[in-house]
């Protein structure tokens, strides 16, 4: 198994410690997963060659992040992810969602997104990935997603409600179209849609 697989492994095990909260009192190992998790994200993101440049979502500054390697992650499983879906004439991330996203509200919604796609898209669709044979793009997209979530830090002041409350809107906007569909199809869409999302994050990434 290699780094990136082990490091979507520990999100995988976080995922489980959240769904079943008994296991929190377990053996020591259990305890010291999600610091480990920190960890490593700290050190990844801080690995050589990649200082400098990242995504600037408005006040919401990511480095550590190499744009081209999620869409290469992407690339390699597409035509195989996206020929799972078979609704044409649906589309999640649509126009209302992603277009004219101001740099100050950018930040609240990709958050909002990527925690989505981690813990409602991603943690269901591992097995598909394994039996489709696309888990080693799978883990390195998930795995930047998860670098980029840690480092996200919106701002909480009074001043910026309006500026959540837009963004959140947004985002609804998508979860509820995602809740009308079947849950199997819904995932398989939402996966699909996955270059429409790392379009729009494009605009927000800066060498």
């Amino acid at each position: 198994m290699n780094f990136q697989e082990r490091l979507w492994s520990l999100w995988s095990l976080r995922g489980i410690l959240w769904v079943f909260p008994s296991l929190r009192m377990g053996p020591p190992m259990q305890k010291a997963a999600l610091p480990c998790l920190s960890l490593i994200l700290l050190i990844w993101s801080q690995g050589p060659g990649v200082q400098g440049q990242g995504f600037q979502f408005g006040p919401c500054r990511v480095e550590g992040v190499v744009l081209q390697e999620l869409w290469q992650a992407f690339w390699a499983m597409k035509d195989i992810v996206q020929a799972q879906d078979n609704i044409m004439n649906v589309r999640l991330l649509r126009r209302e969602v992603l277009q004219n996203v101001s740099d100050a509200e950018s930040c609240y919604l990709v958050r909002a997104l990527l925690n989505f796609y981690l813990n409602t898209v991603f943690k269901n669709y591992h097995k598909k990935a394994t039996e489709l044979r696309i888990l080693k793009s799978f883990s390195t997209l998930a795995n930047n997603f998860i670098v980029i979530l840690s480092k996200l830090q919106p701002s909480q002041e009074n001043e910026m409600f309006s500026i959540r409350e837009s963004a959140r809107r947004r985002f609804l906007l998508f979860q509820r179209a995602f809740k009308k569909l079947d849950k199997e199809a819904a995932q398989i869409k939402a996966f699909g849609e996955v270059d429409f999302l790392l379009t729009w994050m494009q605009r927000f990434y800066q060498l």
